[in-house]
């Protein structure tokens, strides 16, 4: 077995960092058996660098080694890229096309941005992990495929996990053993020595001096928070090595190459949105239907007091504020009104068609009664579908997150006494 130094000068990686060299170690131990190996680390870390270590180091070094970018592979053809396709499965599929898997067969396949799959595709390459299946794109024979799968991901896969963007299932059988590779930020005594490594390349590679940097500038240089790591480091050392005449780098010239990155102070990132869209939408939904009771409850009542009364004009005037906000203009309302009443009377009589009519009491003599009876039943009715759609609502939200009240209550936008209050109230 090679040594961790050895690795480092065979594949070129810089730094003496102890949570690189774990890293490193790990993979020359995963390397000889077929397990599935996670690299996790931020964008720019050089994960790449582990897979191939893993490959060289394993027997399947004399096979075939695909690395392959999920996150630039657009997702209506991803499936025939890792999979293959028959010849007709899709429109501009002439001809029969080999997978990365089926080419790979004996070798290393390389995930990278793995966390970028679509759900679809995620299913098929669970079926590949667990026993070795794939069915190209148009196709309904099964292949078998003997590949090794080493992934990568810069998300933060608990938390696609938990969003529904990534198969639980999948994660484990990925993560069978996980190699984390360290931000540069926490490597403070290896990123001198990498813009060392990177200025004497680009000096050789552009034929120049090599550039220096003064105290000053290695300071800088040490505290500043590389939030794109390695490849950023990588980048600003080609920019000065190619911009700057004097080849002595002051801190004034480092730092005008330096974007501006704002505190190094750690933020506050919330987990979670204090309201999704659906909650706001649901609440507008929610005042737009009792704003609709609201205003039903007042036509009923104006309907009423015009059939007590019958003077068109002493209802108008003693409900001239209720009519203006219903209708608009006092005047357009009060002769839209008589010419509503007008035709109503001059028209025909419509079939009213009801699911159960008002049944007045052989008792009640009183043709009033009659009418309060009727408003009564609408009003029942009406409150009846209102309270079934709330305990509808309440039983799918307990469902959806498994009789947790408190989880229910904020996909309803309530609080979890009010719901707990609501449970009681329909004994549900």
């Amino acid at each position: 077995m090679e040594s961790v130094q050895a690795i480092k000068q065979r594949f070129e990686i810089i730094g003496n960092d102890p949570k690189l060299n774990r890293a490193i170690e790990k993979a020359i131990q995963v390397a000889p058996t077929d397990i599935s190996v996670l690299v996790t680390g931020e964008s720019g870390v050089g994960k790449e660098s582990i897979p191939k270590i893993i490959h060289a180091l394993s027997h399947r070094k004399h096979g075939k080694y695909i690395a392959v970018n999920c996150g630039a592979i657009p997702e209506g053809t991803i499936d025939s890229e890792l999979f293959g396709h028959e010849k007709g499965a899709f429109t501009g599929a002439t001809s029969t096309r080999e997978g990365y898997f089926e080419v790979a067969d004996g070798g290393t396949i390389f995930l990278d941005e793995v966390g970028e799959l679509p759900l679809t595709t995620q299913v098929r390459l669970l079926r590949v992990l667990e026993n070795g299946e794939f069915i190209k794109v148009g196709s309904s024979q099964v292949q078998k495929t003997n590949v090794r799968i080493v992934a990568a991901t810069n998300v933060n896969m608990f938390d696609a996990i938990e969003k529904g963007k990534f198969r639980e299932d999948l994660y484990y059988r990925l993560s069978t053993v996980e190699i984390m590779l360290p931000p540069l930020r926490e490597r403070k005594d290896d990123i001198h020595l990498l813009f060392r490594k990177f200025s004497s390349d680009f000096a050789h590679k552009y034929k120049m001096p090599p550039i220096k940097l003064d105290d000053d500038a290695v300071q800088l240089l040490l505290k500043y928070r590389w939030s794109g790591n390695i490849r950023q480091l990588r980048n600003i050392a080609e920019q000065i090595s190619v911009l700057e005449t004097n080849r002595n780098i002051s801190f004034t010239a480092l730092r005008s190459y330096l974007p501006e990155e704002g505190s190094n102070l750690p933020a506050v990132v919330k987990d979670k949105k204090p309201e999704s869209d659906f909650s706001n939408e649901r609440e507008i939904l929610y005042k737009i239907l009792f704003d609709m009771r609201s205003d039903l409850n007042d036509l009923k009542k104006l309907t009423m007091e015009l059939m007590q009364n019958g003077n068109t004009n002493k209802v108008q005037e003693s409900n001239k504020s209720l009519i203006q906000r219903i209708y608009g203009n006092p005047d357009e309302a009060g002769r839209g009104f008589e010419e509503r009443q007008h035709t109503e009377m001059l028209a025909p009589p419509q079939p009213v068609v009801r699911q159960e009519q008002p049944v007045l009491s052989h008792d009640d003599e009183d043709e009033d009664d009659g009418h309060y009876l009727f408003a009564e039943t609408v009003e029942e009715e009406e409150n009846l579908r209102l309270d079934e759609k709330e305990i509808e609502m309440i039983k799918k939200a307990l469902e959806r997150n498994k009789g947790k009240r408190k989880a229910a209550a904020d996909e309803l936008g309530i609080s979890e006494r009010t719901l707990y209050r609501k449970i009681k109230q329909y004994d549900l």
